[in-house]
């Protein structure tokens, strides 16, 4: 990790671009609001809360605000997937040593019948699922809106997310469905870490967030990051995306007419101070306040490149050329002239909510950016993330 007096520190006058940015995007109705955060040596150097955290209410923005995390659900799964006791879990493991229904899985290929007109036929998968799958996405399991057209009639005609279930039902509905490719093919997002979710509940013989907030989430202090907020208290301070912001206000309408399902692909709430403690401690190594959370070892796991610069289905500039185990991993500065900002060895992961953070071991930094907005987060976060780096730079 960098010392204090190896690397620049933000520029004040970088970091009003970076308020005025987010302030206009405010005013001009692009946004409900947000909370920023940069973190630098352990103190934060940036927090801005700007705008509503609901149109309707005008209830401002504030550091204890709680949001829909959505996809950096992710990172917290894969940690307390590391986090199983020694000689329980194996990630060589095959998934139906766990969840029997993951047996003898198929996959799909479109073909064309005799008329051309496409067919999906099912072959064998050529080798079992494993949890290093799951960490890695190279399971093949998909999420419904990325792959072929078969992908979305398939996983549609499923009705996966009717009725009421856990992540027990959820694992048994999702293996029966066939893989979109045979596994260890190519990074593929979808719901991988919703069945870790399950399989941390068998070893365990905890739910889910029992288990996340017994070794994560108490000793951190994420006092408001869980999966159900249990007080109106705690739902006055949720944040709503805008109504016009139609897939995301969808997405929350189905994330909370579910409570009994601990999605560990997207499930979770946060808030900005609380993530900012997760993130501090990934950025630590593994530790945080004197108590060590990732062996070194799991943490040199969780970090390194497992999949290569090969393609994959869902995946951009943002999720770099290398992922570890729920995070993206940076290994190489890209084929972009200029390339990028960021650094070698960055990490980072995003939700489809518009949440956003960044560890980055050279400048001794995390950033965190709370939103929710679907309609216009890849943009505002190709922008942050720019205007962040900005700051540390003496350009």
């Amino acid at each position: 990790m960098a010392r204090a007096n190896d690397v620049p520190a933000p520029r004040p006058d970088k970091l009003k671009i970076l308020t005025d940015f987010f302030q206009n995007e405010v005013t001009t109705g692009k946004l409900p609001g947000a909370v920023i955060l940069i973190q630098q040596h352990g103190r934060p150097v940036y927090l801005k809360c700007l705008g509503v955290r609901d149109v309707t209410t005008r209830l401002p923005m504030t550091p204890d605000t709680i949001l829909a995390l959505h996809s950096m659900t992710k990172p917290i799964t894969s940690v307390a997937t590391m986090l199983i006791d020694a000689g329980k879990l194996s990630l060589d493991d095959p998934v139906s040593k766990y969840i029997p229904s993951f047996a003898d899985m198929k996959v799909g290929l479109e073909k064309t019948d005799a008329e051309g007109k496409p067919v999906l036929e099912l072959v064998p998968a050529d080798r079992p699922l494993t949890v290093m799958d799951l960490l890695r996405h190279t399971s093949e399991i998909s999420y419904e809106y990325i792959g072929g057209q078969w992908v979305m009639d398939v996983y549609k005609a499923a009705h996966l997310l009717e009725g009421k279930f856990d992540n027990k039902e959820f694992a048994e509905r999702i293996a029966k469905l066939p893989l979109a490719r045979q596994p260890g093919t190519l990074w593929r997002y979808g719901h991988s870490a919703d069945v870790l979710g399950r399989i941390i509940e068998i070893i365990s013989g905890e739910r889910l967030y029992q288990f996340e907030k017994r070794r994560i989430l108490d000793p951190l202090g994420m006092i408001h990051t869980k999966f159900v907020l249990d007080t109106p208290e705690e739902r006055a301070l949720m944040a709503e995306p805008l109504p016009s912001d139609t897939i995301l206000v969808d997405g929350e309408h189905e994330r909370r007419a579910h409570p009994e399902w601990q999605s560990g692909g997207g499930g979770l709430v946060s808030t900005a101070l609380d993530y900012a403690r997760f993130a501090q401690m990934i950025l630590n190594g593994g530790e945080l306040d004197g108590k060590r959370y990732l062996s070194p070892a799991a943490f040199k796991d969780m970090t390194t490149d497992h999949i290569g610069p090969g393609p994959g289905v869902g995946r951009d500039y943002f999720h770099f050329p290398g992922d570890g185990f729920g995070f993206a991993v940076r290994t190489d500065p890209g084929e972009a002239k200029p390339p990028p900002p960021g650094s070698i060895g960055e990490l980072k992961w995003d939700g489809g909510s518009g949440t956003y953070f960044g560890v980055d071991p050279r400048l001794d930094m995390i950033y965190i950016l709370m939103e929710q907005t679907q309609a216009e987060r890849t943009r505002i976060r190709v922008a942050f993330k720019q205007m962040v780096y900005d700051a540390f730079s003496d350009r």
